[in-house]
């Protein structure tokens, strides 16, 4: 069971993990924590945003839209590598899932299969979009991979969890496929690596 880093610590881990960081208005304080807690948090989602464009990605995840106001996540990996950090606290990007995965990234397990929406991800997961169309064809940039494995890498590291602590949405919510384009399988190998 862990409590949430702090919104400096966070920051602080990501540069000490190698990334460029990009700090997007008052992202400390941009959350959803006002409809209902951040943690204790568990481990590191991974998406795909279904977005073209830097910039539009990042104001998209900031601001989110009419049916699901923003953040939706912590940070945006972009495909140039750089994380734009878009809010810190609760974020509308697990939604409800499977209480058997979530039981299983707590004790750092092989994942079941996801086959019920019954949980509070928002409230357990620290979330990263990123940049990718998600249609199995746009490329994702060695750079983007690299960054998105240093992210989860860097939170993990805080605390002292290992690569089963890193989660794909499409292991979480039936229905979901992101991210698409690269196993979570190929990805928990990088995060472990960089962790040793």
């Amino acid at each position: 069971m862990a409590a949430p880093m702090s919104a400096d610590r966070f920051v602080n881990a990501l540069r000490h993990e190698g990334l460029t960081v990009v700090e997007v208005g008052a992202w400390r304080t941009h959350n959803r924590n006002h409809k209902g807690p951040w943690g204790p948090v568990h481990g590191v989602m991974i998406h795909h945003t279904v977005t073209h464009g830097t910039a539009r990605t990042v104001q998209l995840c900031r601001d989110g839209h009419s049916a699901l106001p923003g953040p939706l996540c912590h940070g945006v990996i972009a495909k140039d590598g750089r994380v734009h950090l878009v809010g810190y606290g609760r974020a509308n990007h697990a939604g409800a899932g499977d209480s058997d995965v979530l039981a299983a990234v707590i004790a750092e397990k092989r994942l079941p299969p996801d086959n019920e929406a019954t949980t509070d991800g928002n409230r357990h997961f620290y979330g990263f979009e990123c940049e990718n169309l998600g249609d199995g064809k746009d490329p994702w940039p060695a750079v983007q991979l690299d960054a998105i494995t240093r992210a989860a890498a860097a939170v993990c590291r805080v605390h002292a969890w290992n690569a089963r602590s890193v989660i794909g949405h499409l292991e979480w919510q039936p229905g979901k496929i992101d991210p698409k384009g690269f196993t979570m399988d190929s990805l928990r190998e990088r995060v472990s690596e960089r962790l040793k």
